[in-house]
């Protein structure tokens, strides 16, 4: 399977849920059931796998627009001053009634975090035609893979148009393991998982033999691994790079998201695999440093710096 030349100006269509973040920090142990935890601190910001991949591309220069619905309830109504802020275009965002309230409630402790979530309504915006049929539109990326499911012409739809097609599955309990997945998936271009969620898809516990089963599938796989780097599959050739070295972590919450935009826009711009890897790992580094997927606005020259940093380092090749 090969990938088709992206085209270097175009606007990613970023589509997903959006959800109204509400995330909990400070806590000394998660609750369990009949407990009740404080947190020292909370920030209640715009999430979701579209949004925060859309919010890092526009920081990192590359014009995008979120395919999305927003509900009229009060809590999907108090994202709105922070979704005109990001920069992000909203032409594409439809509001409904039956859109929300969506919303997810992330506890972070030491690092890590635990997620309880609400979906609302359909996934699937009226305003999809309009998108994909716009003529700047280049490239669709799609969060989850539980948006496809929902919509699964979304792919053919958006190569009629000429557009270019990613996709992070995103994990899914009822859908990760899925038997049709991969099938369901046909046409994508770049498969972006992480670990767990490359090990669960490939059915196979070793992560480089996962990405090489995957690699017979998709065009280019791109495997997210946290503190190990991150893997790059395309063809017969495969390389890693290691994580970059980060100064305190305060939320890891939508890290994947801003390496998925690191990736996608060194890529759309013609980048070469290792930097686009590389640029994808400094992106998800500095998200981790502060609150909320997109609660940091990435600098272009920091992704650089670390960037550069990375590739210093010789890649460990595999083919």
């Amino acid at each position: 399977m090969t990938s088709r030349r992206p085209r270097p100006d175009g606007l990613v269509l970023s589509t997903g849920r959006l959800y109204c973040d509400l995330v909990f920090r400070g806590l000394d142990a998660m609750p369990r059931l009949g407990e009740e935890r404080f947190a020292d601190d909370i920030a209640i910001v715009p999430g979701g796998g579209g949004f925060i991949t859309a919010a890092h591309l526009v920081g990192l220069g590359r014009p995008a627009a979120l395919l999305a619905r927003l509900g009229e309830d009060p809590l999907s109504q108090s994202l709105l001053p922070a979704l005109d802020s990001s920069g992000v275009e909203l032409a594409f965002l439809e509001r409904a009634i039956d859109a929300g309230p969506q919303l997810t409630v992330a506890m972070v402790q030491g690092g890590e975090r635990a997620f309880l979530s609400r979906r609302a309504g359909p996934a699937r915006p009226a305003t999809l035609p309009a998108a994909l049929g716009d003529i700047r539109a280049g490239h669709l990326h799609i969060a989850e893979f539980a948006t496809l499911a929902e919509i699964p012409h979304l792919v053919t739809d958006a190569r009629h148009h000429g557009l270019t097609v990613s996709l992070d599955p995103s994990w899914d309990d009822a859908l990760i393991r899925s038997p049709d997945l991969v099938a369901r998936c046909n046409g994508i271009d770049i498969f972006l998982p992480n670990a767990s969620e490359a090990r669960a898809i490939a059915g196979c516990d070793d992560l480089d033999a996962a990405g090489q089963r995957l690699a017979r599938h998709f065009a280019l796989v791109v495997i997210k691994d946290g503190g190990a780097g991150a893997r790059f599959y395309q063809g017969g050739e495969s390389f890693t790079l290691p994580a970059a070295p980060c100064e305190g972590v305060l939320d890891t919450t939508g890290a994947g998201d801003a390496f998925n935009a690191g990736f996608l826009a060194a890529w759309l711009a013609g980048k070469t695999p290792e930097r686009a890897l590389a640029e994808g790992i400094a992106c998800g580094t500095l998200s981790v440093q502060s609150v909320g997927g997109a609660g940091r606005r990435l600098d272009p020259r920091h992704v650089i710096r670390i960037a550069d940093q990375l590739l210093e380092e010789p890649s460990r090749r595999h083919g």
